[in-house]
C-alpha cells in the first residue's frame, strides 16, 4: 500500500511539474490577466501551450493599462490585429536573459524585435523588468509596455 501511495504521489508531482507551460504560468502569476484574456481571444492558447520552445516578452496588466483609451477594446474586437500584436511578443526558442545577444530577432508574426543588453535587457527600447521565468515550454520575460508592430 505504501508503494502504491508513493507511486501515486510521484506521478502527481511529475504531472504538476509538467503542467507549468507559458499560459499556465501566466495565469498563476496573477499579473497577466489582460494578456491571458487576449491570448484566449486571439485563439493562441493551444500554440502557447504547445511544445515550443518559446520566449515571450509578456506585458503586465499595468502595461496594457498604459495603452491609449480604446486601443485594447479595439484589439479585442479585431482578432487579426490582436494576433499580430501578441505574436510580436513571441520569439521561437528558449532564450534566457544571459543568452540574449544585441540585435534583431524575428517574432512569430514575421516582424523583428530589437534586443539590447547595455544596462539590462531591453526589447525595442522597453526594459525587461523581470527576466527568466522558466516554463516547461520556454521562458517569460516581463515588460511594462505593450509592443506594437509596424
Amino acid at each position: 500500500m505504501k508503494r502504491i501511495l508513493l507511486a501515486l504521489t510521484l506521478s502527481l508531482v511529475a504531472f504538476a511539474a509538467h503542467a507549468a507551460d507559458i499560459v499556465d504560468t501566466a495565469v498563476s502569476a496573477g499579473d497577466f490577466k489582460t494578456l491571458v484574456t487576449a491570448i484566449k481571444a486571439a485563439g493562441l492558447v493551444d500554440t502557447l501551450k504547445g511544445p515550443g520552445p518559446f520566449t515571450v516578452f509578456a506585458p503586465t496588466d499595468a502595461a496594457f493599462a498604459k495603452l491609449p483609451p480604446g486601443t485594447l477594446d479595439a484589439l479585442l474586437q479585431d482578432k487579426a490585429k490582436l494576433t499580430a500584436v501578441l505574436t510580436y511578443h513571441v520569439v521561437k526558442g528558449k532564450v534566457l536573459a544571459a543568452d540574449i545577444k544585441p540585435g534583431s530577432v524575428p517574432t512569430l508574426n514575421g516582424q523583428s524585435l530589437t534586443l539590447a543588453t547595455a544596462g539590462g535587457v531591453t526589447v525595442n527600447g522597453v526594459k525587461v523588468i523581470k527576466a527568466d521565468i522558466v516554463t516547461d515550454n520556454g521562458v517569460i520575460h516581463v515588460i511594462d509596455q505593450v509592443l506594437l508592430p509596424k
